[in-house]
């Protein structure tokens, strides 16, 4: 019987889900409901809203519980870790409870790691052994266009899963095969140096049983091994996916299949990857000439703005730094990477799990190394950036927006508003709910209806 705090995320969500399919007794809690809340109440698990506590320990009185998952953004002091402390409840992390599953299920696992392009390679490996008719559980950490963020399907053979190095999550994991897409120094508050970043993927790579990865990453690591399925740059495929990273990503994806034999030719393997719809926020169109996406780190940056070159003349980018740790850790890093970008208007840092001992980088301190310095504006998120963008669109230009911080929810919203519409992702009881009150709804608001299978 499990608790899972923080049930309304995207990681946690859809673990639930699969512990609940897997055969578990599943409920949660979250600080406030959100879609995935409610998708889970009408699935028939118990979620209470707010965590006091309260109800975990009336839960528990109830039916004892097993186990508390739960993630690292949760304080040591979280009522709910108190209580599970309290009780005497395992309390495990979310990646413990995963490759426990996965055990339990003998399930062999392909896990996706690296430092940049996990989410979308895992996008494109489910959605590849889906179009084959695989049968497959898996989970990845962003929102799908072509199904669910997580699934256990009790007829499958293997567990695609998006490997986070993050607080050395990957280590939980000893997958029978890993796809390492690539290694740059990241996650300071996690690695305090790089060696001790590439020591943990040295580690996650001599408990896989095959490993799939580009020859600059292997020699970087120092690694040799019979199990070690090392690619040279000529072996990135010819493929119809903009963007050199994307094909990058999808040629691990095709040596994957080779590597596991699965698929009857080459040729119908890649025209199925070729088809993959992409994952929300991985350079997601948001609106005429206007496209948003998760990457903060330079090298993702670079590769981003590579492919929209690919699609436009001109590139205006708007880039919100994150974690003012890691600013730290890359400010001698930026250089050359935003040469692709005819305009680039930079943000004040997005700041979150921060060290309070570290002075705040200002902006004008991050670019001072940038070899394009002179197309930078400083700006905030606000109306006369908006109003800049939309001159920038209005002639043609695909305006770009960069970050993991608050950058998409407020072009999400300035998207909206300049439409004139509502578009509201909900589930039934929402939608009863808003034809009893349709007369608040704005002029010309459409609502999307949708649910899970």
């Amino acid at each position: 019987r499990i608790y899972f705090s923080g049930i309304g995320g995207v990681g946690i969500g859809p673990l639930a889900e699969i512990a609940r399919d897997a055969g578990h007794d599943v409920l949660g809690s979250d600080q406030s409901p959100t879609l995935i809340t409610r998708e889970l109440e009408g699935s028939g698990i118990p979620v209470s809203i707010g965590q006091d506590g309260t109800f975990l320990r009336n839960n528990h009185a109830k039916q004892p519980l097993d186990l508390l998952v739960y993630t690292a953004a949760l304080p040591v002091d979280h009522p709910e870790l108190v209580a599970a402390y309290e009780l005497g409840i395992k309390a495990v992390k979310r990646d413990e409870l995963l490759a426990s599953i996965i055990k339990e299920k003998d399930l062999k696992l392909i896990a996706i790691t690296g430092t940049h392009g996990k989410t979308t390679t895992t996008g494109m490996a489910i959605w590849t052994l889906q179009q084959l008719g695989v049968p497959i559980s898996y989970s990845v950490g962003s929102t799908l266009s072509f199904g669910p963020s997580g699934l256990f399907n009790p007829e499958s053979q293997y567990f695609v899963y998006e490997c986070d190095e993050f607080d050395r999550n990957f280590l939980h994991f000893s997958p029978h095969l890993s796809l390492v897409t690539s290694v740059d120094y990241d996650h300071p508050d996690t690695y305090p140096t790089k060696e001790e970043y590439l020591d943990a993927f040295r580690q996650f790579i001599g408990q896989s049983d095959g490993v799939i990865m580009w020859d600059r990453d292997t020699t970087q690591l120092g690694i040799k091994s019979d199990s070690l399925w090392s690619l040279g740059e000529d072996e990135v495929e010819k493929l119809a996916l903009a963007g050199e990273h994307n094909r990058r990503n999808a040629s691990l994806v095709l040596k994957m299949l080779e590597r596991l034999q699965i698929g009857d030719t080459p040729a119908n393997n890649q025209k199925a990857l070729e088809a993959f719809p992409g994952t929300d926020r991985r350079f997601e169109l948001l609106a005429e000439n206007m496209r948003s996406d998760y990457g903060h780190h330079p090298a993702e940056i670079a590769a981003t703005l590579q492919m929209a070159r690919e699609l436009a003349d001109g590139v205006v980018l708007v880039y919100q730094p994150h974690q003012n740790r890691c600013q730290h850790a890359l400010k001698d890093v930026y250089s050359n990477q935003f040469e692709q970008a005819s305009k680039v208007y930079w943000l004040p840092t997005y700041l979150t799990r921060e060290d309070p001992s570290q002075a705040v980088l200002t902006p004008e301190i991050l670019v001072q190394n940038l070899t394009n310095k002179d197309k930078v504006e400083f700006a905030e998120l606000d109306d006369a950036l908006w109003n800049s963008l939309a001159i920038a669109r209005d002639a043609g230009k695909l305006v770009l927006l960069m970050g993991a911080g608050d950058i998409d929810g407020w072009a999400r919203q300035n998207v909206a508003q300049e439409r004139g519409a509502c578009v509201l992702l909900i589930d039934k009881a929402t939608s009863k709910l808003l034809l009893q009150q349709r007369e608040n709804l704005p002029t010309g608001a459409f609502v999307m209806l949708w649910r899970r299978n």
